[in-house]
């Protein structure tokens, strides 16, 4: 088998963890420079090309607008530029030794996944929940339809001779705040989405949450979960590095970002999506990004020389997820219509969300330890599962404490930078 999937598995197999960035920009010549500067990097790489928000969101007028006024776009408009010049930038880059992967963030994406094929690509991501709830009101039955034609659209390459990869969103929902039982949850229904709609290479997401046992857990429940529903299908796990506010000092990036690839060699995870030293402050340069694939390649390889750290403790993640997942399967053989009911009935709802599909009847807290706890669950079928003696629903205050917890975390954990040695006396400081 050749192709995205296949690169990261034969990776795994010569004990390297892929990584790969986040990166999109809307000039040809520098979405290439991007590409060739991340396949140089000293670390196993696959690319990317994130796209812009207009094309995100269907608006291709706009984004042919600000490409003609040479406007900023946050992205590259893959809908937009014509078909010569994406292949132009994937000339002599993309082949079996860097596969690309092009990322978007939409509910309705076929304009995208037919612009990505025409360019000679097929490996993307998102999913029908993780790609609607977060981001917009698109309705929840309106993406499952959009989703189920792109997949379609995207398997149908199949029957020359490609294998398309399709990796699930759902594991990141919300980026933080979500506690780790639905998140795989969604992971995994989105990839028994793709595979009934005709995908067999699959990638499960997980994001880095707040506290790493708990998160250790979490892919070691999502990875047994995965291997009994989606055994039929190549597949692997793919972590993210924490998405929620980011630590302010460099130090304090950086050592959450290593803690990241710690958390995806010990939790079973094939690929490693990185964060920078810039996040909190603004968009990353190239060499921003470099710098961050290298180190995440760096704390990865040290990880593996290191004796393997005992299993964590079952809290149960594992049952509330199958619990969750079960009855979401329960209620329709169509993973598109059983997502829907699923919602409609409360039996999938997620924290904080604002989705008018969404109940918005669960809440979460955060331990003193940066455990993610239940505090409601709603009609959620898990309420017999949830740990006693729940934690109080946080108000404004404690949702906003929770939600800068890990950057104050890692912020006091940096180094500090070293002082300016003292001016001697009677001379003057230098400007």
């Amino acid at each position: 088998m050749t192709g995205f999937g296949a690169f990261v598995a034969q990776a795994a197999d010569a004990g390297a963890l892929v990584v790969q960035p986040r990166m999109g920009m809307a000039e040809a010549a520098r979405m290439r420079d991007g590409l060739l500067a991340t396949r140089g990097a000293a670390a196993v790489t696959v690319g990317t090309i994130t796209l812009d928000s207009y094309t995100r969101t269907g608006d291709l007028d706009a984004a042919r607008r600000a490409l003609a006024l040479g406007a900023g776009l946050n992205g590259y408009p893959i809908a937009t530029h014509p078909v010569d010049v994406t292949r132009a930038v994937l000339h002599g880059v993309a082949d079996a030794g860097f596969p690309v992967q092009v990322r978007h963030g939409s509910a309705a994406p076929e304009r995208i996944f037919e612009a990505l094929l025409a360019a000679g690509l097929d490996a993307t991501e998102g999913g029908p929940v993780s790609y609607c709830l977060p981001y917009g009101r698109t309705p929840l039955h309106e993406a499952v339809a959009c989703w189920r034609r792109s997949c379609e659209l995207l398997a149908s390459i199949r029957e020359f001779g490609a294998e398309p990869h399709l990796e699930t969103f759902g594991g990141c929902m919300m980026g933080q705040l979500c506690p780790p039982s639905l998140l795989i949850a969604i992971s995994v229904l989105e990839a028994l989405f793709f595979r009934q709609h005709g995908l067999r290479s699959i990638s499960l997401s997980y994001a880095q949450q707040t506290n790493a046992r708990q998160d250790e857990e979490a892919l070691a429940a999502l990875g047994r979960i995965a291997d009994e529903l989606l055994a039929d299908v190549d597949r692997h796990l793919v972590v993210y590095a924490y998405m929620g506010v980011y630590p302010r000092s460099p130090g304090g990036a950086r050592l959450l970002l290593e803690d990241a690839a710690r958390l995806a060699v010990r939790g079973g995870a094939a690929r490693l999506i990185v964060k920078t030293t810039a996040e909190a402050h603004r968009i990353p340069t190239v060499a921003e990004n470099v710098r961050a694939l290298e180190a995440a390649a760096a704390a990865a390889t040290a990880e593996r020389t290191r004796p393997r750290p005992a299993a964590p403790p079952d809290t149960g993640i594992e049952a509330e997820a199958r619990a969750l997942i079960g009855a979401v399967l329960d209620l329709d053989a169509d993973l598109g219509r059983a997502l829907v009911r699923a919602f409609a009935a409360g039996y999938l709802d997620v924290p904080y969300c604002l989705h008018p599909d969404n109940a918005g009847r669960t809440r979460s807290s955060l331990g003193p330890d940066g455990r993610l706890y239940w505090s409601a669950v709603g009609s959620m079928p898990i309420a017999g599962l949830v740990e006693g003696g729940r934690p109080p629903i946080l108000g404004s205050a404690g949702l906003l404490s929770a939600l800068s917890h890990v950057q104050r975390r890692y912020d006091g954990r940096a180094p500090r930078p070293a002082a300016a040695p003292p001016v001697p006396r009677g001379l003057p400081a230098a400007r």
